[in-house]
């Protein structure tokens, strides 16, 4: 699943109104009510911030080694 699947779905199971999270994560109601509705992306930044307020972690994906 992706980051942005990860963080709808948060969301979703959190139970609160988008309201409550934008208020509560530091988001602008309008960039996330779009973000739920599937209309646009995050940045990285609101995307850290939304992570944060859910107590989420945000890592890079491991690379494979090369050679093996």
């Amino acid at each position: 699943m992706a980051l942005q699947d990860d963080l709808r779905q948060a969301i979703e199971n959190s139970g609160l109104s988008l309201y409550a999270v934008a208020k509560g994560s530091g988001i602008v109601y309008q960039v996330l009510h779009r973000f739920a509705r599937g209309e646009r992306d995050l940045t990285l930044e609101t995307a850290s911030k939304l992570a944060d307020y859910f107590g989420m972690r945000l890592t890079r994906p491991r690379r494979p080694k090369k050679g093996g």
